[in-house]
């Protein structure tokens, strides 16, 4: 791995790396520019993502794309009714020796794709959170750490809520992104069925190693912040709560309960990102709103006139600022 003089040079090498790493995925993504900034932002923010779309928008194609030009491990997980918490953090088996060996499930990998999350019963869901949040799973009393980095990408479908275990909001908060993907423009969906229906293109080419991403994301974590910025996200996430006197009238009318302190310090992380991804060495206003709505958008609720009156909550953030 290359050894940098400096942060200020490690920054510019960062934004450098991104810049070349949007340019592969594109060779494979059309469009989505947005979630994949987004996806990376979390990836050097060491954080997990919920991605949320209709079947046939590449949400699996996208991570696996990622996992390739990021040179990480990949797995993925269909979640089903039936899967057992032992079958994605492996069980102990008894070996021919008589002796009981453990088996690795799918969770040990760098970067697992956890397809579906919402149709796995809850106890499968919580042992997945538990690896999010613990980096590590725990067999038969013996835990079991999680080779770093690790990130989880789950994907749900929000138009099949049938035979579905949708997941609590304390659950969904340990998601440092909650991203959205639309359906493409029509000028992308006729480069998609041109690069999908023909010959097949070349690799792709892995751009960062492991070691290298793990150095990029202290990095971030080094990056200096102004005490304002600290008391701008922390001001903006309290705007969210209905009891909290600087609401809007909107949130007092529409939302529920707002977002917590895990979404001020992914405020503040994801801040400092953006702005290194963006060849700046220090965060600003403007780079803690470029992340403010996948932070926030899982982690505030509406209530029940807001449900009623079809309000979405990306009409209601909007407030905030």
């Amino acid at each position: 791995m290359q050894v940098y003089r400096d942060d200020a040079e490690a920054v510019v090498a960062l934004s450098a790396a991104y810049r070349r790493l949007k340019q592969e995925i594109g060779r494979k993504i059309i469009g989505q520019e947005t979630v994949v900034d987004r996806l990376l932002t979390a990836v050097f923010c060491r954080g997990h993502a919920l991605l949320v779309g209709v079947p046939g928008l590449a949400k699996t194609l996208l991570v696996q794309t990622m996992a390739e030009v990021l040179d990480l491990s990949f797995k993925r997980i269909q979640f089903t009714p039936d899967l057992m918490p032992s079958d994605i953090t492996g069980s102990e088996i008894l070996d021919a020796d008589r002796q009981y060996r453990f088996v690795k499930g799918p969770l040990f990998a760098h970067l697992v794709l956890a397809d579906e999350i919402n149709r796995t019963p809850p106890k499968t869901q919580a042992a997945l959170l538990e690896a999010m949040q613990e980096k590590a799973v725990t067999v038969a009393g013996q835990r079991y750490a999680l080779e770093e980095p690790f990130f989880v990408f789950a994907t749900q479908n929000p138009i099949e809520q049938e035979g579905t275990y949708p997941l609590p909001e304390a659950q969904l908060d340990r998601f440092m992104m909650e991203i959205t993907l639309d359906y493409p423009s029509l000028e992308d969906e006729v480069r998609i069925v041109k690069a999908t229906t023909g010959a097949g293109g070349a690799p792709l080419q892995p751009l960062l190693s492991a070691g290298e991403i793990l150095y990029f994301q202290q990095l971030i974590r080094r990056i200096p912040v102004p005490d304002s910025l600290y008391t701008y996200a922390v001001q903006l996430v309290a705007r969210t709560r209905p009891s909290d006197v600087s609401a809007p009238q909107a949130v007092r009318d529409y939302i529920a309960y707002g977002a917590g302190p895990r979404a001020s310090q992914y405020l503040i992380v994801g801040a400092k990102c953006h702005a290194a991804l963006n060849g700046r060495f220090s965060p600003d206003k403007t780079d803690v709103q470029a992340v403010a709505e996948p932070i926030l958008r899982h982690r505030v609720v509406r209530n029940y006139r807001a449900e009623a009156e079809g309000l979405r909550i990306e009409t209601l953030l909007k407030e905030l600022f």
